[in-house]
């Protein structure tokens, strides 16, 4: 039978796919992602006695995560401006497929969403957690979580001009062409 240790071990390193995930969706950056997870799992590590067995190891993470995020900020006292994506733009790559284009849309949009409702998106239809287990992360009542979530889905509809289903898949132009590769 595994000891608290080693059981506390095993879940933290099971959590941090999501947790980097989680930091990536936060940050952008792929070093100041594992930095910040480096940092949380250490600051974790040292905090393990806090830590009930049993109980939902990922919040707890995510909630350190969220916490040294914010602590991190304080500290530098700025953000590097970037709402016009120039920055941005000197970094991308710009894929080729639709996909890849679609999505470096979707994280322009989703950036341009205040703090706290990109926190709950991402919280909630990203990394898969429950309003209520959300809500507990952010620190925030169960209502306040699911007003920030709907905020953030109608806002993401606005920038990204979403009107209905049709607006997913492939465009006019390729439509015609998938279709034909899936009649048999």
């Amino acid at each position: 039978m595994p000891s608290e240790n080693q059981e506390f071990k095993r879940e933290m390193l099971a959590a941090l796919p999501s947790l980097r995930a989680f930091a990536m969706s936060l940050i952008g950056r792929h070093d100041r992602a594992d930095d910040l997870v480096q940092d949380t799992i250490m600051k974790a590590w040292a905090k393990q006695d806090h830590f009930e067995i049993g109980t939902n190891m990922k919040a707890w993470l995510f909630t350190i995560l969220r916490n040294e995020l914010y602590s991190q900020m304080r500290k530098r006292g700025r953000e590097i401006q970037d709402s016009d994506g120039h920055f941005t733009e000197t970094l991308a790559h710009h894929p080729e497929q639709y996909g890849s284009l679609d999505l470096q849309d979707f994280r322009r949009a989703l950036d341009q969403l205040p703090p706290d409702q990109r926190e709950a998106i991402i919280l909630v239809g990203a990394s898969g957690f429950s309003y209520e287990e959300a809500a507990k992360i952010c620190g925030c009542a169960l209502g306040t979580i699911k007003s920030r979530v709907n905020r953030a889905r109608q806002r993401l509809q606005e920038i990204l001009q979403v009107q209905g289903e049709n607006d997913y898949g492939p465009d006019e132009t390729s439509a015609p062409i998938t279709s034909r590769a899936f009649v048999s």
